[in-house]
């Protein structure tokens, strides 16, 4: 009687913290405890398609595709119109690194059975990335002009090279090394002027967790019960999990963010690592939490302890509910990509949509966001810009130019500098060669400029963009990156022969003036309003400093 009685209170009480804390975010809690150790969630998780049969970032490209990513808990409140983001992100260039696949600088810490540098990537296999690797090839990073790194996981995940199962929060993944190794990375990063982004997975965590292990074993008497969304005891995982999980993921289990403790435990753990003196938050799958006001106050306490560290979402549609000013400062700009795409990639789209498409996400946003994304061409959930482009070198060079030419902070996914290619996942997360004879050397000296020139230009950084010149049936675009010191402009030939672009400049305020191509070297001049680029090779563009007419 006395053990029935302690598990009826603490399910009423688990119940009371949970409603109160559901009233906070004005909308309904899924249904409670039925019986101890029983919670049943009407969460958006709940009616989400089984799509464990496929990789992570498979899903996660189908779950885009679907448009089945959980709809927020809250409409936009338009609480800010053009809330203050980091001023550092603005003027970043970032690298994004999955570190099992980087570099491997320390043998003594690899997993059993890792296999060659260069072996065929695999769901599960490992090579050998880790920590001691990065840090080494920092020196690489700060030639290339990368200023901001972005890690996928790396805390304790056992079984996995994505770690995208946490076992630990608190914990460095030990295939990656200790705590020594990751004060000495932020150190030297910071040294060289690289700031650091983490990955924080707080919509589920992974099987091995302790807690969930906890409630694995001993069921309604587990002190976690509640950390999850468990429909019943004991706890099944095959065929089909009978917990919340992510997407029929049973090794991802649904963290029950509506219970406080988990709440505090999930802001423990990104508090101490903002201790440590990183510089920013990557969030996976945000949109999944169905509770916005969890990163409400996720923002207003690491805001706190930073003012200046940078919260992304991964939010492959419109972010604009947590851009809001109360939540996140930018989302990975899946759209962006989409867009350049579909236009420089795939050659699906007319100049005027790819332009009018850009617009409509400048205009969705504040300037302060828009000045603040994640602009990718790639990552660990997308095919590689190089396998995209079917081997067409030129490709990647013009989305290249286009990336680093527009407003947002680009995002290089590690190795596409150097030619670097791959399908989905897990190909396109394949080992980064260190052997120079493996690399396109003209595509990475061709990156490597872009990133200079952003670099030396804060008005590619910081400047207004707008358009100067649509041609659908050449496909050609021009448009302008101007503050009130400088203006360039850029012309981009998105034909597939080389051809002569002319510009009339009177209707959009451009002064006669000289232009210098910042890539080539090459000269040409405004008069009269007029501008003429003769035979601007196909799949090309040209980067054009202005000055006065003398």
């Amino acid at each position: 009687m006395k053990q029935l009685r302690s598990l009826l209170t603490t399910a009423l009480l688990s119940s009371l913290a949970l409603t109160a804390c559901s009233s906070l975010s004005n909308t309904l809690l899924p249904v409670g405890t039925q019986t101890a150790g029983r919670v049943q969630a009407q969460a958006a998780s709940s009616a989400q398609t089984n799509l464990s049969a496929y990789s992570i970032g498979a899903a996660k490209n189908l779950i885009a595709a679907r448009k089945q990513s959980p709809a927020p808990a809250l409409a936009a409140r338009n609480l800010s119109a053009n809330f203050a983001t980091p001023e550092w992100v603005k003027d970043a260039v970032f690298y994004q690194i999955f570190p099992e696949r980087f570099a491997n600088g320390n043998t003594r810490n690899d997993p059993p059975g890792t296999e060659p540098w260069g072996s065929k990537p695999k769901l599960y296999n490992f090579m050998g990335g880790d920590l001691e690797g990065v840090i080494q090839k920092l020196p690489y990073l700060k030639e290339l002009g990368i200023n901001a790194i972005y890690f996928n996981p790396i805390f304790e995940a056992p079984n996995s090279n994505h770690k995208y199962n946490t076992a630990d929060y608190m914990k460095l993944d030990p295939a990656f090394g200790d705590m020594n190794t990751f004060k000495t990375l932020i150190a030297k990063a910071h040294s060289m002027g690289i700031k650091v982004v983490l990955d924080a997975v707080f919509n589920h965590s992974g099987d091995a967790h302790w807690a969930f292990q906890d409630v694995i074993k001993n069921g309604p008497k587990s002190k976690y019960w509640n950390w999850y969304l468990v429909h019943g005891f004991p706890v099944v995982q095959e065929p089909k999990p009978n917990y919340e999980s992510w997407w029929g993921f049973a090794s991802l289990p649904k963290w029950n963010e509506y219970n406080p403790e988990v709440r505090e435990y999930l802001f423990k753990a990104a508090e101490y690592w903002t201790q440590q003196g990183i510089d920013g938050w990557r969030l996976d799958v945000p949109n999944e939490v169905r509770d916005m006001n969890f990163w409400r106050e996720f923002r207003t306490r690491v805001k706190r302890m930073n003012p200046e560290l940078y919260i992304v979402g991964e939010i492959w549609g419109d972010g604009s509910p947590w851009l809001q000013g109360d939540q996140f400062d930018a989302v990975m700009n899946y759209q962006f990509r989409e867009t350049v795409f579909d236009f420089l990639i795939n050659d699906k789209t007319s100049v005027d949509q790819l332009d009018w498409g850009l617009e409509g996400l400048r205009k969705r946003h504040p300037d302060s966001v828009t000045y603040s994304m994640f602009n990718v061409l790639g990552s660990h959930d997308t095919a590689r810009i190089l396998s995209m482009a079917k081997g067409d070198i030129n490709k990647v060079k013009l989305a290249a130019l286009f990336q680093m030419s527009y407003v947002g902070a680009p995002v290089i996914y590690y190795g596409d500098e150097i030619g670097l290619a791959g399908e989905m996942d897990p190909d396109c997360r394949r080992t980064m060669p260190w052997e120079p004879s493996q690399w396109n050397q003209d595509l990475r000296t061709y990156y490597k400029r872009l990133i200079q020139i952003r670099n030396q230009y804060p008005v590619l950084r910081r400047g207004s963009f707008r358009s100067l010149m649509r041609h659908n049936d050449n496909r050609t675009f021009a448009y302008l990156r101007e503050d009130a010191k400088s203006k360039i402009m850029v012309v981009i030939n998105n034909n597939l022969k080389a051809q002569d672009i002319p510009l009339d400049l009177t209707r959009v305020n451009v002064p006669d003036g000289n232009l210098r191509d910042l890539i080539s070297g090459r000269t040409l001049q405004i008069r009269n309003g007029q501008l003429l680029a003769p035979q601007v090779p196909a799949k090309t563009g040209l980067l054009l400093e202005w000055s006065p007419a003398r």
